[in-house]
């Protein structure tokens, strides 16, 4: 069979990375899940505020930001808005929750429906039924047999799936050969979850092969010798910092990236993904998460872009690609973490964006969805869940006392269960939802958002929910890079020896 190579090198150094040949038509197991729990007290979940601390000791203080850290006594936005839901207060955690979510027993979809009534008609019909069907199963199931062995992150073969992947693909990823970098990425990122080390050899042949992805111009194209862009930029630059070597961050051309921004940055602050491609929150998000990690960030090269991001906005809450565009669970991510880079959060609503993420997990599936009437997906665990810990933090630099120490503003537990008992591979692997594929996109953001369900705040706000057993505790990831905080420092501190690179007068210009 025809096969995609990541890395063309010599054998693992270790013997547990040593890629075995794969058996044909692995047998699947029966479904393996169960209901959902709830906390005891009868308290709505959404109400039970979470910390708001992820970055490791110190690192805030280093971050290379723009702008002022200090937020305005009044803001265009105070005011505005609806209030995060029904019942809730700056002052307390709110009333008139569903009495149901006290009960000791999981809920049925019919206990779910009546505490908590659809106001509107899914678009997806027939599908939402189907998805809710096929994980009422599961549910069922796993309610006529209880073994904590159902809660189980089934590490060794999600390892396994992923340490070939990082050698070789099947044809199936030949479409994906514009997206190369992502695939180290997303299989490094979630090796790093798993905590499962990188054996030297190996991480050495990802920083050679990235090199070689590297542009001339600056920035990362999708593959060697293919033209730059933000998004595979993205990518290998996260790549290149969870590796963490010197020869790591010696690949990265710190001034010729910086050129590269500013070659993409428009007169309105917004950002292409690449010369004469297309504009969008993405972009913003990609080029303010490179420049901060490698020390490149100055006034100039994000002027206008946090107003810029502040009016894709919408009225939902959440936040569009282009202003005026339908909000999205990952065009909302990326607004909201560049924001945080470049300190501006209070130019959000930030209870409207609050009420539109909290709005977006499943209450039948646990897991999330990416837009208003849409499927639940997993990748979602991280693109949403993920802005939790970012609106958390803000709110709690406005001084809200609501705000719990101890919990993120979702049903943690929930968003556990679905991803174990609904998305996991018997072979290895995460996925979209009960009945698709495998592929390592699902299995970075699946682990992702198991990890920011697991972990709250950091340091001595440090609190962990980890549902099953301690096997099933992941590394904790920071939700505005998706790498290890540990890994963040690193590479900050890293780059802070190094000065901005100065740019000609008529690259800057540009």
């Amino acid at each position: 069979m025809n096969q995609t190579l990541i890395l063309k090198t010599a054998a693992f150094e270790k013997q547990r990375w040593t890629v075995p040949k794969p058996s044909p038509n692995p047998r699947r197991k029966a479904p393996r899940q169960l209901l959902l729990s709830r906390p005891a007290g009868g308290q709505d979940p959404r109400a039970a505020f979470g910390g708001f601390g992820f970055a490791v000791e110190g690192v805030e203080t280093v971050l290379p930001v723009t702008g002022s850290s200090h937020e305005p006594e009044k803001t265009p936005w105070d005011g505005a808005g609806a209030l995060p839901w029904p019942g809730w207060e700056p002052g307390g955690l709110g009333v008139g929750h569903p009495p149901c979510l006290g009960m000791a027993e999981p809920l049925s979809r019919t206990d779910r429906d009546l505490c908590f009534p659809r106001t509107a008609p899914s678009r997806c019909g027939r599908r939402q039924t189907k998805v809710e069907d096929i994980v009422q199963e599961i549910f069922n199931a796993c309610k006529t047999n209880h073994h904590a062995s159902q809660f189980v992150l089934h590490r060794e073969k999600h390892f396994h799936y992923l340490k070939r992947g990082l050698r070789q693909l099947t044809e199936a990823y030949e479409c994906l050969d514009a997206s190369r970098p992502w695939l180290c990425y997303w299989i490094l990122h979630s090796l790093e979850l798993l905590d499962e080390p990188i054996p030297q050899s190996v991480a050495s042949d990802v920083c050679q092969f990235l090199s070689r992805c590297q542009s001339p111009q600056g920035g990362f194209g999708g593959g060697p010798g293919q033209h730059p862009h933000l998004a595979p930029t993205y990518a290998a630059v996260n790549a290149l910092c969870i590796i963490g070597t010197e020869e790591a961050f010696g690949v990265i051309d710190r001034k010729k990236l910086l050129e590269y921004l500013h070659s993409l940055k428009q007169p309105d602050g917004s950002f292409l993904m690449h010369v004469g491609g297309e504009v969008d929150v993405r972009s913003a998000y990609c080029a303010a998460s490179v420049a901060s990690l490698t020390n490149i960030l100055t006034p100039a090269l994000f002027a206008g872009t946090a107003e810029w991001i502040a009016r894709c906005q919408n009225w939902e809450g959440g936040i569009g690609g282009v202003p005026g565009m339908e909000a999205h669970g990952g065009y909302t991510f990326c607004g909201m973490a560049a924001l945080v880079i470049l300190k501006k959060e209070y130019l959000l609503n930030l209870r409207s964006l609050l009420r539109w993420v909290t709005s977006r997990q499943m209450c039948f599936e646990g897991g999330f969805q990416g837009r208003c009437n849409k499927l639940v997906d997993g990748c979602y665990s991280f693109w949403q869940a993920g802005l939790l810990p970012l609106l958390h933090r803000a709110l709690h630099a406005r001084g809200d006392t609501a705000l719990s120490m101890e919990r993120w503003m979702f049903h943690q537990l929930a968003l556990q269960e679905y991803i174990l008992l609904c998305c996991q591979c018997p072979a290895g692997g995460l996925l979209d939802k009960p009945g698709k594929s495998r592929d390592f996109y699902h299995t970075c953001y699946c682990l992702s958002g198991l990890a920011i369900a697991q972990h709250f705040g950091s340091g001595d706000l440090h609190h962990e929910v980890v549902l099953g057993g301690p096997e099933n505790r992941l590394q904790a990831t920071h939700p505005v890079y998706n790498i290890t905080p540990e890994k963040v420092a690193r590479a900050v501190m890293h780059f802070l020896q190094q000065p901005v690179p100065s740019l000609e007068p008529v690259a800057a210009a540009n």
